[in-house]
């Protein structure tokens, strides 16, 4: 099942990035092309680039901390029970680790985790995982990454003696649960500065919370105020994995943590998984957290079981995170499987759909097949969205007569709020539902599936004022030729931390296409020559639609990123391609 009209890929649309500042005295000491890179992404002052952990915002900012570390400080005290409740995606699974050994470290003993099998239970605190933590007989709930939505869990974990605390950073629903503590900085009123905190950087932040007021009453008098910078690894790995925008305060987390792990001053768990990703940790960037980390600790959420995922970040033995890396990665594989077949399944949908003249033009698209895994449709939704510039929702069977979607949108195009628009309309179609700007999540029966689709077509258009989003590719400007080099890609690969609301810089330039080979039927490796002083350089184009166009191809104008390729111990600049468009000759 799907919209009614048959969807192309869009062509890509290459502009030039807008500086937010003209100001020549910017930034004076920088390299021109890194200069312009940052006031590009409204950087016009250098401490806006400390990445250093002194001036952070505070942790009084946020409203509820001061009721939660009490409830904390309590428990801890007068050893109570304190259980985790995570979610099963990195950000829940980091969330849960950077929990537990900053509470150990902080003095609590009496401590355990639950987080939910995404199949039998579904997301959040909901009142049947509540049972399930029941089982472990707990004081303290304490909700990471999620909990903000848990209205009828949270009542009925307070019911049967608990007291919660939810730390989320999704956006809140109109009706907030009744726990005892809510630390969020989304919540209506905050005043905390950063509203881009991940999950793992809002517990982080009521541990250096309690971490404070422990240290006011003198429990580290006679021994050493604990360290909570060591948890930075963990925490600038749910932070990347979870895509939230890298703001300032997350540049800086984030930044911190890669500097723990390059030192190897970090879990064995991301070492093993560095390792088995064939990521060196000496040379470790924000993107290895995102694409070779995140989707292996994901992959346990996603097929089996996220406890395998926290277990690999809270173990300390170097032969179990081995083991366990394994695993996730074999769980991995399994997971890439899935989403190809899911993949040709969802092309093979769109390509049967037959346009006419009488059927209106698709602004969202929705996709179903009974046959789909449920833990790969977020990934599924996302292919199929870089593919043809539409917000997608992806269903897979969910319990009984319903289904459940991953939603994954486009710049523009509010996804969480688009999703209210449609339950402000149509009470009772959306069972639940919740997210970000960028993803969001959602349960519906599936008898009112088409109904839903229909629904969602017409909030997606009003949202985006009856014009179709061109798919465009934002470039930073040109790399004049002698700057295509080792050393300034390698002063481009420090220059981060890269990643969402401050990409890693794309360049357009035009070359000769010296040699173009394909590679697994679907890469392309190239070799360019510089116009300016015919040096060769290296290029890779991955996942190519049609690689066979590009055989036989002269001279190209080329968006590209500039890396660096490290093998046996030599390093080489090279361009990842990310767009390619013939110059043709007149």
């Amino acid at each position: 099942m799907a919209g009614e009209t048959e969807l192309a890929s869009s062509s890509i649309v290459i502009k030039h990035r807008e500086s937010t500042d003209h100001d020549s005295d910017a930034l004076p000491d920088l390299h021109p092309v890194l200069r312009q890179v940052y006031l590009n992404r409204g950087v016009t002052h250098e401490q806006q680039l400390d990445r250093t952990l002194k001036n952070l915002p505070n942790y009084q900012r946020l409203s509820g901390i001061d009721k939660a570390v009490s409830l904390i400080k309590t428990a801890i005290k007068t050893d109570q029970k304190i259980l985790i409740v995570a979610d099963f995606d990195a950000d829940g699974a980091t969330s849960c680790a950077v929990a537990i050994r900053g509470l150990r470290m902080l003095g609590a003993t009496n401590l355990d985790f639950v987080v939910p099998d995404r199949f039998k239970f579904g997301y959040g605190l909901t009142p049947e995982i509540v049972d399930v933590a029941l089982e472990l007989k707990p004081d303290l709930l304490i909700t990471v990454d999620n909990g903000i939505s848990s209205v009828e869990g949270v009542a009925h974990a307070i019911k049967k003696g608990c007291q919660v605390i939810v730390t989320d950073h999704h956006l809140p629903p109109k009706t907030l649960p009744n726990a005892d503590a809510i630390v969020n900085p989304q919540l209506q009123g905050d005043e905390f500065p950063s509203k881009s905190l991940a999950g793992v950087g809002v517990i982080f932040y009521v541990l250096l919370a309690l971490r404070a007021a422990l240290k006011i009453e003198g429990v580290f008098d006679k021994q050493p105020v604990p360290n909570l910078a060591n948890l930075l690894d963990i925490v600038a790995l749910g932070t990347v994995a979870d895509v939230v925008p890298l703001d300032e305060l997350n540049r800086k987390l984030v930044y911190q943590g890669l500097l723990r792990i390059q030192a190897k001053k970090c879990v064995p768990g991301i070492i093993a998984l560095l390792n088995i990703a064939k990521r060196e940790p000496e040379r470790v960037v924000s993107s290895d957290l995102g694409f070779a980390i995140g989707p292996r600790l994901n992959a346990a959420g996603r097929l089996d079981d996220m406890s395998l995922g926290i277990q690999c970040l809270l173990t300390d033995s170097e032969q179990q995170a081995r083991d366990m890396a394994e695993q996730l990665d074999m769980l991995n594989i399994e997971r890439r499987s899935i989403e190809e077949d899911m993949k040709q399944d969802a092309y093979k949908i769109l390509a049967s759909l037959k346009p006419s003249q009488h059927q209106h033009e698709q602004w969202g698209v929705c996709l179903f097949d009974e046959c789909w895994h449920q833990g790969v449709i977020g990934i599924l939704a996302s292919r199929i969205k870089e593919k043809l510039n539409r917000p997608v929702i992806a269903f897979a069977k969910g319990d009984g007569q319903d289904v459940k979607g991953s939603a994954r949108s486009i710049p523009g195009l509010h996804i969480r709020d688009t999703l209210d628009d449609v339950a402000s309309l149509h009470p009772g179609l959306l069972k639940k539902f919740g997210g970000h700007a960028m993803a969001a999540g959602m349960t519906i029966a599936e008898n009112n599936l088409s109904l839903f689709i229909e629904a969602f077509n017409v909030a997606v258009k009003k949202r985006l004022n009856n014009e179709l989003p061109d798919d465009v590719l934002l470039v930073d400007g040109e790399v004049p030729d002698n700057d295509i080099n080792l050393t300034f890609a390698e002063t481009l690969r420090q220059a981060g931390p890269w990643g969402q609301n401050f990409p890693e810089p794309v360049f357009v330039g035009r070359f000769k296409v010296k040699q173009a080979r394909i590679l697994s039927q679907k890469h392309v490796k190239l070799s360019f020559e510089t116009l300016s002083n015919s040096r060769v350089i290296d290029a890779i184009y991955f996942n190519v639609d049609n690689p066979d166009s590009i055989i036989g191809l002269n001279e190209v104008v080329v968006a590209y990123q500039l890396d660096v390729n490290t093998y046996m111990g030599r390093s080489r600049v090279q361009l990842l391609v990310r767009h390619l468009e013939e110059v043709k000759q007149f």
